[in-house]
């Protein structure tokens, strides 16, 4: 089904599950703040990654396939600023973009992830294993991370986002891990993916 949704475009990529702090300064942004803070507002918006371009001024150019995220808490500044926090969600394809005006806009379908098959178990042991070990890694090379002993979710599909959403990797790696078909899929691309950042981590560790 199909829907409008205004969008912010970002540097990074959400996962569903995961936790997007946002400084709200541009004037654009602003006006969208209240919009999403009034009380009759369902108090979601879009984040899709910045292809090409910067996070500020417009123009920049944008994948299609984004995470729905939904406003937990905002506070206005004194200087018409805002912090928020929002939670991601679930998927979405932008299927048209809208004009800018004044923020980003587009309409979308969301997409649903398929039920959690039990036979699945394994691919998501040896992602979290991969993720576990390339985590280990990069926290003895001093590197910004999550912990290596963190809590997945007891819910498998959820502790499957989780994972992708603590990855050390890059931008344009997770938006491939967002854009898997499915979650096997993501999972083995995940494993791939981590196992192939350890090979480099190993290598900086061994020149230290």
């Amino acid at each position: 089904m199909t829907r409008y949704l205004p969008i912010f475009p970002l540097g990074n990529v959400v996962m569903p599950t995961e936790v997007l702090p946002l400084h709200v300064f541009e004037d654009r942004y602003r006006v969208l703040m209240e919009v999403l803070t009034d009380r009759v507002s369902s108090g979601e918006l879009g984040v899709v990654l910045i292809e090409r371009g910067s996070e500020v001024g417009g123009g920049e150019v944008r994948v299609d396939t984004g995470t729905v995220v939904h406003l937990i808490e905002a506070e206005p500044l004194p200087d018409g600023r805002w912090v928020a926090v929002f939670a991601g969600s679930h998927r979405f394809r932008v299927t048209r973009w809208l004009p800018d005006d004044p923020y980003p806009q587009a309409e979308v379908d969301e997409m649903a992830d398929a039920e959690w098959d039990p036979n699945d178990e394994a691919a998501l042991a040896r992602a979290q294993d991969a993720v576990r070990e390339a985590l280990a890694l990069a926290a003895e090379l001093g590197d910004p991370t999550v912990r290596p002993g963190f809590a997945l979710s007891a819910n498998p599909a959820l502790a499957a986002w989780e994972l992708c959403a603590v990855a050390p990797v890059g931008s344009f790696d997770r938006q491939r891990l967002l854009e898997a078909p499915s979650h096997p899929a993501r999972l083995d691309l995940l494993a791939i993916q981590a196992a192939e950042l350890s090979k480099v981590l190993a290598f900086r560790l061994r020149g230290r």
